[in-house]
């Protein structure tokens, strides 16, 4: 077992990783009855595409020697109704400048194939878009 959710009440849960005891609380969405006091499932759903991406990068960044350390992913979720669902997720990358365009293209290949973009529906838009600007 990976994790274990439990249901609060008021639209709140309390995920558990089972290996780590690491906690995550998410509430319903201000625009779908919550209070919108943590993160909504869906927002767990886009946060943890940007959060693959950012971690196969950084395997690769390990490999090739390069420090990614400080970089920041921004992420936009868009939903959709009639079913709701997410309709779009934009990453915005800023990534440091002083990286060479041959690594900066690795980097950039190997995070377009994690997992989590790999295992969201396809009708899913991705947006991403990486800025090589941190100093």
């Amino acid at each position: 077992m990976t994790s274990k959710v439990t249901y609060n009440g008021e639209l709140r849960t309390t995920c558990i990783h089972l290996k780590s005891d690491n906690e995550i609380i998410t509430d319903a969405p201000l625009d779908n009855n919550g209070l919108g006091r943590a993160f909504s499932p869906t927002d767990t759903v886009a946060t943890g595409l940007a959060s693959c991406m950012m971690t196969i990068m950084g395997i690769k960044a390990r490999d090739l020697n390069v420090d990614l350390k400080g970089a920041v992913v921004e992420v936009t979720k868009y939903m959709a109704s009639d079913p709701r669902r997410i309709s779009k997720i934009e990453a915005n990358f800023l990534l440091p400048a002083g990286i060479a365009q041959k690594d900066r293209t690795i980097l950039q290949r190997v995070a377009d194939t994690c997992p989590v973009h790999h295992s969201l529906h396809p009708d899913i838009e991705k947006v991403i878009t990486y800025n090589w600007v941190q100093g």
